[in-house]
């Protein structure tokens, strides 16, 4: 039994080790894409992606990562424009990247 337990926790060990930084950790900034096309992420293009209630949330993907925040108006309430069906993206999200998505 000690040997199954030793053979579970040695790779799970392992497996988060690997979470903890290395050569493409994201470190303090998270303004900067440190992927393969490095920018700072205001050089992307947004897009909205209404979700199921019909609030836009903003939508970038260049290729390998996506991001995704909700809208907001001043007051900090979200907003629900209408700009497209629920569960539906729109917009240049894909653009500012040389970085194709396959999906």
């Amino acid at each position: 039994m000690k040997k199954f337990k030793f053979a579970l926790v040695v790779p799970a060990i392992a497996i988060l080790s690997a979470c903890t930084g290395g050569h493409m950790s994201v470190g303090p900034d998270k303004t900067r894409d440190r992927g393969t096309d490095q920018k700072h992420l205001s050089q992307l293009q947004a897009g909205i992606w209404v979700d199921p209630n019909g609030c836009d949330h903003w939508i970038i993907d260049d290729g390998l990562e996506g991001y995704l925040s909700q809208r907001l108006d001043k007051f900090g309430k979200p907003v629900c424009s209408g700009v497209a069906p629920p569960t539906v993206a729109t917009g240049p999200f894909k653009g500012g990247t040389s970085i194709p998505d396959t999906l």
